[in-house]
């Protein structure tokens, strides 16, 4: 394991079932391993030491071709590790606690309460180390 900070290492934010089946090497650039390392020491350790327990990444840094595999958007900041979506193994309780205390209390540019057709919800936070961060906040996700 290549450790990035006290809890979190690369082969979080590399890992993928879908890379996986589909043969893609996700393998992030240096300037992405930057991104990653400032979105894990502003937004994911302190989250961690909140919340006092384990935090799992659920998508981290996605490669072009695999960013195109999942359907992700062309200018996804997966693609430069400047964003993740933390898994909340079906505890949406968990996930609302998680969107509160970043939203309130920690330095983000995006934050996204997401959702799938299949019940599947996760938390999307994005860090930008080289720019402003525009806290921009979307919850309407959380009124359904």
């Amino acid at each position: 394991m290549t450790p990035i900070t006290q809890h979190f290492c690369l082969e979080e934010f590399t890992a993928s079932a879908t890379a996986k089946a589909k043969g893609i090497k996700n393998e992030p650039t240096q300037q992405a391993i930057v991104n990653i390392t400032a979105l894990c020491i502003s937004v994911f350790e302190p989250l961690r030491k909140w919340w006092g327990k384990e935090v799992k990444i659920g998508s981290g840094y996605r490669c072009s071709a695999l960013n195109k595999a999942v359907g992700g958007v062309y200018n996804s900041q997966h693609l430069t590790g400047q964003a993740a979506d933390l898994c909340i193994d079906g505890d949406k309780t968990k996930g609302l606690k998680w969107f509160e205390y970043i939203r309130r209390n920690l330095v983000f540019d995006q934050l996204i309460f997401e959702h799938n057709a299949k019940g599947s919800y996760w938390v999307h936070v994005s860090f930008n180390a080289q720019g402003k961060n525009r806290r921009n906040v979307i919850d309407n996700l959380l009124k359904k």
